[in-house]
């Protein structure tokens, strides 16, 4: 048997761009998607994405798993779902005349909350609690998720009729938003061509395991961020809360509330994540820029005064960006 020479960082980095091979047999495009899913299974942070209908969501995610070796789950929310569809229940047996545990599809490593807005907030809250916990509870007893744990939940922006939208305070669990765009034409060419073939298969082949993650995990957490890039991402977070102090004025009366701690901690992190993937061992300022969108456009707040003039997040934070210097 042969013994690799190279250095673990180089055989995981190989194997990482193996996986958007695998995921590109299924998936036309949708490389910043599969980018930002990988961040947060290496960084555990869970992802809100958000498209319209079509955009190949909900099989990007099931594609990815597959070359994950993960355990994966699709759960459809609907307006019906209860808490113990998700996180499971006890069941009476009479032969034994006891109470026994049935686990829900929680019990899984890469969960898919289709249309997370379509469930009422009881539902939503099993599942950011088991998110936020890695746990979950049934009767009595507390049950420890295995790792990796990752959550990719969905939601349409356009249709609102039947939803529940996430209150803040939930949406700011989720690591990154990322909000997913039409293809482009040469994209949808080929993606036409390859679905309009009524016997496409396309075998996935299983690239990452769960010791790689933890592995890739650690490494990630040796990538090198300077004190300067440190105060940087605070003085963007506090940026976010009082931007008249930093001179937009026009920025102030626009924003509600700014990021909470959980902006800074997901900015750090990401922003070694983004360095990894890029073979660096060190973050540079334009890792905590490219970062800062996804991982902030849903922790800003806006008032009306914001929608009625058309102002959107990225707006405010493309003002920030440019007012705050290394």
């Amino acid at each position: 048997m042969m013994v690799s020479t190279e250095a673990p960082a180089v055989i995981q980095h190989t194997r990482i761009k193996k996986i958007y091979d695998e995921v590109n047999k299924v998936i036309v495009g949708q490389h910043y998607m599969v980018s930002r899913l990988l961040i947060g299974l290496f960084t555990n942070g869970h992802i809100l994405l958000e498209g319209v209908p079509g955009l190949a969501k909900t099989l990007t995610v099931s594609t990815l798993a597959k070359a994950l070796s993960l355990h994966f789950q699709r759960l459809q929310f609907t307006p019906d779902l209860l808490p113990a569809d998700i996180i499971g229940t006890m069941i009476y047996n009479q032969k034994t005349n006891v109470f026994e545990v049935k686990k829900g599809p929680i019990f899984s490593n890469f969960i898919l909350a289709d249309e997370i807005n379509r469930s009422p907030a009881k539902v939503q809250s099993a599942l950011l609690e088991a998110m936020q916990e890695k746990q979950v509870t049934i009767g009595e007893i507390t049950y420890r998720l295995d790792p990796p744990f990752l959550v990719m939940a969905t939601q349409n922006p356009v249709e609102q009729e039947g939803t529940y939208p996430l209150p803040e305070a939930q949406v700011d669990r989720f690591m990154l938003k990322i909000n997913i765009d039409y293809p482009t034409k040469e994209e949808e060419l080929e993606i036409m061509r390859r679905m309009s073939d009524i016997n496409f298969t396309a075998d996935i082949n299983p690239v990452l395991g769960k010791e790689d993650i933890s592995q890739i995990r650690n490494e990630i957490n040796q990538v090198k961020i300077s004190s300067s890039l440190e105060n940087y991402i605070v003085e963007l977070i506090h940026g976010t809360r009082h931007p008249a102090e930093i001179g937009l004025q026009d920025a102030a009366k626009y924003i509600q509330y700014g990021a909470s701690p959980r902006g800074s901690i997901y900015l750090n992190l990401v922003s070694k994540a983004l360095a990894y993937l890029n073979d660096r061992e060190y973050v540079l300022p334009e890792d905590v820029k490219e970062a800062a969108y996804d991982v902030l456009n849903h922790r800003i707040i806006l008032n009306y005064e914001a929608e009625a003039d058309g102002v959107n997040t990225r707006q405010i934070l493309e003002m920030i960006l440019k007012k705050i210097r290394l």
